[in-house]
Parts: structure tokens; sequence; C-alpha cells
């Protein structure tokens, strides 16, 4: 199970995969099946990365961790 550790939430929209960058940001790129997109930094909150920690989007929209299994 994950923590969640953002406190601003993030709309989903069709069509794009959302990530943290390396600068600590949440980013969206487009996904193969849309061809007109553009990839641009979705959140305005920073994040600290950890090393062997995952980050992503949960269900309601922010940004949670968890620890992976084999790092």
């Amino acid at each position: 199970m994950g923590q969640r550790i953002g406190k601003e939430k993030i709309v989903r929209e069709d069509g794009y995969l959302y990530f943290l960058g390396k600068d600590g940001y949440v980013w969206k790129t487009p996904t193969a099946r849309n061809k007109r997109g553009k990839k641009a930094r979705v959140g305005t909150e920073k994040f600290t990365r950890e090393k062997g920690t995952m980050y992503y989007l949960d269900k309601a929209g922010y940004v949670a961790k968890a620890k992976m299994k084999n790092a």
C-alpha cells in the first residue's frame, strides 16, 4: 500500500500518462493513441525523491509513494 504525500489534486485527462519527473514536479506526456498531445508540467507542488521509492498518482488524483520491493 502506498502513502499519500501530495496536497494538490491533479485532474487527469484521457490519453496522457502522469509521472513525477526528475525535477520533482508532476508531468503529463501523451500516450501512443494521443497524436496531438504535448508534454507539459501539471502540478505546482515540488517533491523530493527518495531512492528505492516509486511515485504515482492515486485514484483520487494525489501524489503517493510506495517502497519498491526489489530496491
